[in-house]
Order: structure tokens, then C-alpha cells, then sequence
């Protein structure tokens, strides 16, 4: 924090963030660092367009790089909280987490408050 002097008429204090409790700043991060990732970012967006669940083997079909690398980006995504996994006999289905999805569109409350809407 500065401490010094403004001359008179500069400028207005600037507005405090939201506050957030650490439990949710700390998700918040996790969620954001597993999506800064392109490729898993991608990932993300395949599954939250489905419908339904995708097959792991449709995630791996569609992306340039080995099988053990998008199992490892779909590792990620699930312990952030963003896909789940459901199991049928050896196949393993993923879909978009509703919770993960909802804090992602809260997450922006937390970046610009609704007076920037009206802004745009």
C-alpha cells in the first residue's frame, strides 16, 4: 500500500475484491490451474459438450497425443472437480461435473461484479 500522497482530484480508492473464504480461493485456483492447460482445456470442452457420457477411448481418438497422456489430463480435470467418471465393465465414461461447471460461472462474481454487465 502507498503511502503517498494523491494530488487532489486524481482519482477515486480503488473497490476491494470480493473477499472469499480460503476453502473456495484455493478451488478456485485448482480449477483454473487444471484448465490452463490446452490440451486439457479441450478435453474439458469435448466432455461438457456431450450430452451424455463419452468414452475414454472417444477422448483419446480425438487428440494428437498417447493414451497415457490424456489419462493423466483426465486425472487432473476429475480432482479438480470439473469431470466424473463412471465405469462400465472395462470402460471408463466422463462427463461434465455439475457442481465444477457451476463454480466455474460463479467464479466470475468473484473476478467482476454484476456493475461491469451493464458496461458491456
Amino acid at each position: 500500500m502507498s503511502t503517498k500522497t494523491r494530488p487532489a482530484g486524481c482519482c477515486e480508492d480503488p473497490n476491494e475484491p470480493i473477499m472469499l473464504p480460503s476453502a473456495e480461493r484455493d478451488r478456485l485456483v485448482g480449477v483454473f490451474k487444471a484448465l490452463a492447460d490446452p490440451t486439457r482445456l479441450d478435453v474439458f470442452r469435448l466432455i461438457a459438450a456431450q450430452e451424455a457420457p463419452i468414452c475414454a477411448c472417444d477422448v483419446v481418438d480425438r487428440f494428437a497425443v498417447s493414451q497415457p497422456t490424456i489419462s493423466h489430463h483426465l486425472r487432473v480435470l476429475r480432482e479438480a472437480g470439473l469431470i466424473s467418471v463412471s465405469r462400465r465393465g472395462v470402460w471408463a465414461y466422463y462427463a461434465a461435473d455439475t457442481r465444477g461447471v457451476a463454480l466455474l460461472r460463479e467464479s466470475l462474481d468473484a473476478f467482476a461484479p454484476v456493475r461491469l454487465e451493464a458496461a458491456g
